[in-house]
């Protein structure tokens, strides 16, 4: 399969899982992100983290903000700046500001995270497959960012809803397997 009709797929996959998240009711999703922040709150990363890096849910994305009031961590939220991400310590109670894709960030001058202070990444996926490959929005930022030497061996975990986790998806050779991928029914990972 050439490049060309990778992304055909890929882009024909997004639009199918971005319409099927947000035409689920506002309490199944709910009840499904709570389920995967429990979840997350078993995981042993998660449980010896300080510095955890998360996103703010956008189009009924699964909802992580339960566990940001949990101050045991530091949480690092992403700015976009250029083609990249620039990551900020946030906390609840910060203000946001929305950036051009109408998503929340943390405002500039809030203090930035470096690669070595992180424990393990959450990243926002429209879908995963078993083999822990993500389907993003097609911007490249997560594909960059973790294909960069001082972010490439963090813990990462995909987070999706069950119908969005797939045996596979189509995978470009840039593409970086996650660690772990949590749905609301439970999580699996890679060795």
């Amino acid at each position: 399969m050439d490049t060309v009709d990778i992304q055909l797929d890929k882009a024909k996959l997004r639009r199918t899982f971005i319409k099927k998240r947000q035409l689920m009711s506002v309490a199944e999703w709910r009840e499904k992100s709570d389920r995967i922040c429990t979840t997350l709150q078993t995981l042993i990363h998660y449980d010896q983290a300080k510095t955890i890096l998360a996103y703010f849910s956008f189009r009924q994305e699964p909802d992580l903000s339960p566990l940001f009031a949990n101050i045991q961590y530091q949480w690092g939220f992403p700015r976009c700046v250029g083609n990249s991400l620039s990551w900020h310590v946030w906390q609840s109670g910060d203000s946001l500001q929305i950036n051009n894709y109408g998503i929340g960030e943390p405002h500039p001058d809030a203090p930035t995270i470096n690669p070595s202070e992180v424990d393990l990444i959450l990243v926002p996926s429209v879908a995963c497959d078993r083999q822990g490959y993500r389907l993003g929005y097609g911007g490249g930022y997560y594909d960059r960012l973790l294909s960069s030497p001082e972010w490439a061996n963090k813990p990462t975990v995909g987070i999706v809803f069950d119908f969005a986790y797939l045996p596979q998806i189509p995978t470009e050779q840039w593409d970086k397997p996650l660690k772990i991928v949590v749905s609301e029914t439970g999580l699996t990972g890679k060795d």
